[in-house]
């Protein structure tokens, strides 16, 4: 009788995605052509909207007038002629050092400062600018969705029909990942051309685009991992540059007489001053030791863990990924208060709970656990709440039950180690900002960069930052970055 109900079930879910199928075509704004849509227009503006908070409160917004007006006006006027004008399109910059950019469904840009300070010139700028937004007009995270949805109920099914289908599951999931993969390519590709389309639109040479490829790919091989060219969600560097060379000049012959921009200085100008790499300002690590000098606290941090820094949370882990403690800042007015809402918040079953006082700091430490919905494994916690400077912050300390007296040792030491940051020295750092410069005579990239005082072991770095190679000659009155504090 079982087998039979779900042998129902499951033919009755075929029929009903059959169904969902016929009745959730939709034409696609860029090809014209129908394709398989279950997340409506209204749906991925809905989506946008309620991702940006989140996205905001984990980096933050990097602060500069003149950058936000640029990318604003750029953004508005390419929006015009991409192919989904009637979208409410929002540019951000994150305050992040990671070379980045990304977008939501529903008109939401990002670019990070770090992909800012490695742009160039306008041109660059503008081939990312359409490649975010091809993005965005393709409905590409819209399509993604739509497969991911068809691909599960589809696996669901087989699971339920078929014995021998449930024992190869793993090797099935494994399938769809390596499709979505080549999916991912692809659209990834097709936002490509769409960027070379909308820049050359705007007036803009898409070849640069191109050739901020080569400083995508020294990168990626400057941090010792390559992208290879298959299994990848984005196309190799080396690649992308070759078919968005060809389609650059497919686009520019459509319109031989007209002069498409760089602006290279304009652009090195507009990002004069810009913070470059980590911000010690927003909390930095020494030694073993992690300081905030705008909040005025530190911590010690475990020997040999790893640690993020994000803009609403700290996260720690080690090597094996085993455990992780997070700081983070409670919305609560009292510590007894926010004790109950983190419970509430990650689902946890209090163990026990005390007054404590760390560093002359009132406190409460409190155990905790939570169990899997199989109750095959159970999480334990450890979490202190201290008061200070008229916040409260929230540390958990979180591991596996069969893991966890095995660090909660170095939990407890971070915890208990918070304390006031008084040493002027700590908290008085600089960031390093992007620094530019002008050449006041012919010469090379390298003697530039040792004129202005540049550790050599830096040089690499540097070349990279300004797109070019040490040994490239530069002429008197040219512009390049540097990097100071």
């Amino acid at each position: 009788m079982r087998k039979s109900v779900l042998f129902l079930l499951a033919r009755l879910g075929i029929v009903l995605l059959l169904s969902a199928t016929l009745q959730s075509c939709a034409t696609n704004p860029v090809t014209g052509k129908s394709e398989f849509m279950l997340m409506s227009k209204n749906q991925e503006i809905a989506l946008g909207q309620q991702s940006d908070p989140s996205i905001i409160a984990s980096f933050g917004l990097y602060q500069d007038e003149n950058i936000q007006a640029f990318i604003d006006a750029k953004g508005q006027e390419m929006a015009k002629v991409s192919h989904r004008p009637e979208l409410k399109y929002e540019f951000k910059v994150l305050d992040s050092p990671v070379v980045n950019a990304f977008a939501l469904p529903g008109g939401y840009v990002y670019f990070t400062r770090g992909i800012l300070a490695h742009f160039n010139n306008e041109a660059e700028f503008a081939g990312v600018l359409g490649h975010e937004i091809g993005h965005i007009t393709a409905r590409h995270s819209a399509k993604q969705y739509s497969r991911q949805m068809l691909a599960q109920v589809g696996l669901i099914a087989g699971m339920v029909l078929s014995e021998d289908f449930r024992q190869y599951a793993d090797i099935a999931q494994t399938g769809l990942g390596l499709l979505f993969l080549k999916y991912g390519r692809d659209a990834e590709s097709q936002s490509d051309r769409l960027g070379v389309e909308y820049s050359t639109r705007i007036g803009y040479d898409a070849r640069e685009m191109a050739g901020f490829f080569n400083t995508l790919k020294r990168l990626s091989d400057q941090g010792g991992s390559g992208i290879p060219t298959f299994l990848s969600t984005h196309p190799d560097p080396a690649d992308r540059f070759e078919k968005v060379s060809r389609e650059s000049r497919v686009w520019q012959s459509k319109v031989p007489e007209h002069q498409f921009d760089v602006n290279r200085n304009d652009y090195l100008k507009m990002i004069d001053g810009l913070i470059y790499g980590e911000d010690p300002r927003q909390g930095y690590v020494e030694g073993n030791t992690f300081y905030h000098p705008e909040l005025k606290f530190l911590f010690p941090i475990p020997g040999g863990w790893q640690t993020a820094n994000m803009a609403s949370q700290v996260q720690m882990a080690p090597e094996d990924g085993k455990a992780v403690i997070m700081l983070t800042l409670s919305g609560e007015k009292s510590l007894n208060a926010a004790a109950d809402a983190m419970l509430q918040q990650y689902q946890l079953t209090q163990l026990n709970r005390q007054n404590e006082r760390v560093n002359g700091l009132s406190a409460i430490s409190l155990t905790a656990e939570q169990a899997s919905q199989d109750a095959q494994q159970v999480i334990r916690a450890l979490a202190y709440l201290i008061e200070y400077d008229g916040r409260i912050y929230q540390f958990m300390g979180l591991a596996y039950q069969q893991d966890f007296n095995a660090y909660s040792g170095r939990f407890k030491q971070t915890m208990e180690g918070f304390r006031q940051l008084t040493d002027a020295s700590k908290m008085n750092v600089k960031p390093e900002k992007v620094k530019i410069v002008r050449i006041d005579r012919n010469t090379t990239l390298q003697d530039a960069l040792k004129a202005q005082g540049i550790a050599s072991s830096r040089y690499e770095e540097l070349a990279i930052l300004n797109g070019m190679q040490l040994g490239d000659n530069l002429s008197k009155g040219m512009l390049i970055k540097v990097v100071a504090k």
